[in-house]
């Protein structure tokens, strides 16, 4: 395949992906800067760049948003297979059933090898997309309260000289969840926006919308 045909065939995931590294990348820059003013206000020396991409203060303002985002998208996958939204592109029809095609018996020889399977790997499988999203949101919850805690230690530290806490004790502290609800409200209020304009409002050949022309009481597939 060539360049320009791999690219043509996965412009999205490139785009996506593209614009990830560049904000990471840039939010890194403006957090060092912010961190090494903190410091140097504490009377404490400046961070390299290198040194700074491994401290709490960048990783748990990294892992914060991954959490939530995993948290809004595997909650969206797993929400949208058992509930729906009348005239919302974003569900699926109101009195539609389970499709034939999620079931083994209707694989062909091109079906997935493991949609083809019975018995604990079908059903791993057919709930594979939410498990994962929902597995990256415990690991990223993970990194963000060890990032945390780090953070907050420092902060601690450089402020009052308190003794240091254990991840368990930051788990308990109205700081971390203060950080992880106000990322974790944003993105339902997001989807949740979506869901509804989807039903009146149109994007030009966009598969998140509706046919311009489709009605309003018309479910988007």
């Amino acid at each position: 395949m060539s360049i320009r045909s791999f690219a043509r065939h996965n412009g999205l995931s490139l785009a996506m992906f593209g614009a990830f590294l560049v904000f990471v990348v840039l939010q890194a820059i403006f957090g060092w800067h912010v961190r090494n003013e903190e410091l140097l206000q504490a009377g404490q020396p400046a961070d390299g760049f290198w040194h700074y991409l491994g401290t709490g203060h960048f990783g748990e303002a990294l892992f914060e948003n991954w959490e939530s985002e995993f948290l809004q998208m595997g909650s969206y996958v797993l929400l949208t297979a058992y509930l729906v939204q009348r005239g919302s592109a974003e569900s699926k029809p109101v009195d539609q059933k389970d499709r034939a095609e999620d079931y083994p018996q209707h694989a062909t020889s091109g079906s997935p090898r493991w949609s083809r399977t019975h018995g604990a790997a079908q059903v791993i499988y057919r709930n594979s997309l939410s498990i994962v999203l929902l597995a990256f949101f415990l690991m990223s919850f993970l990194a963000h309260l060890l990032a945390g805690t780090s953070e907050y230690n420092e902060q601690q530290a450089l402020q009052t000289g308190a003794a240091p806490v254990t991840p368990l004790d930051f788990l308990g502290t109205s700081e971390f969840w203060f950080q992880s609800m106000q990322n974790w409200q944003s993105e339902f209020l997001a989807v949740g926006v979506l869901v509804v304009l989807s039903v009146f409002l149109r994007q030009h050949g966009s598969p998140e919308s509706k046919a311009v022309t489709a009605t309003h009481g018309q479910t988007g597939e």
